[in-house]
């Protein structure tokens, strides 16, 4: 059996209910896995904004999911307020395959997908796309970087974000966390998924737990917040995907680490 990760234990940041896919792929490379999931996914605390949107869903040109957690709260609302799906004309833009899949699943025919995961790839994906006087809906986590509106609204288009969820540190996060990183029994890689793993980690269990860790970033704009923190970021996924971040892990421990 090859099992390139044989030995290795490797913590996963994710949301619980958002880890099975990773903590398959390690484990079938032979890693044994700890959850730690430094991210809560809740509802958002007022969702007047978003059901607002909803209620002139018809009047956008485009709907912009970034997150598979973005296409599953906005269905929610759809349902609840009671709006047609059928008066939805706008086309839509997923970024990255798991989103792409979540809208697929949900009935949206995605138009646009970036070339890779990233907000400046997705504003760059709509390049050959004339955004003058279009209207924008984009519904996202609270707290989300800036870059997509404000670029697209400085092509011209017209765009609303609204919150649809929140992502917040568990509860038990900083517990779980001293138990995890405890002097002696340390894992031997970290993996963080987004902005939000790294910033909740640093939240619940400090820098200084990372010593003598390795870190695996999905993607640029991660490794840059784990920077921020000060953390060294050991590799950085090529492709900015689940399967990237565990070929890079599996590259690095098969050139002997």
């Amino acid at each position: 059996m090859n099992a390139p990760l044989a030995g290795r234990r490797i913590v996963v940041t994710r949301a619980r209910s958002q880890a099975g896919e990773l903590v398959r792929a390690l484990e079938a490379l032979g890693a044994q896995v700890i959850e730690f999931p430094t991210i809560e996914i809740r509802p958002a605390p007022d969702y007047a904004p978003l059901d607002s949107a909803i209620a002139r869903i018809g009047s956008y040109d485009w709907l912009i999911f970034t997150s598979a957690n973005g296409v599953s709260f906005f269905l929610e609302r759809l349902a609840q307020t009671g709006v047609n799906a059928a008066l939805i004309r706008a086309s839509v833009c997923a970024i990255g395959p798991a989103t792409k899949r979540a809208a697929e699943r949900a009935g949206f025919p995605v138009s646009l997908v970036p070339e890779e995961y990233v907000a400046e790839s997705l504003v760059a994906a709509f390049e050959g796309q004339d955004l003058g006087g279009k209207r924008i809906l984009l519904p996202r986590a609270a707290v989300a970087r800036d870059v997509v509106p404000a670029e697209l609204a400085s092509r011209g288009a017209c765009v609303d974000v609204v919150e649809a969820y929140r992502t917040v540190v568990p509860e038990n996060a900083a517990a779980l966390a001293r138990r995890i990183f405890a002097l002696g029994s340390k894992p031997d890689w970290i993996t963080f998924t987004s902005s939000s793993t790294v910033n909740h980690f640093v939240q619940a269990a400090g820098t200084a737990a990372l010593e003598n860790v390795k870190v695996a970033s999905i993607g640029p704009v991660t490794s840059e917040t784990a920077r921020r923190h000060g953390i060294a970021v050991t590799v950085e996924a090529a492709t900015y995907s689940i399967a990237g971040l565990v070929e890079a892990i599996r590259r690095a421990s098969g050139d002997g680490d």
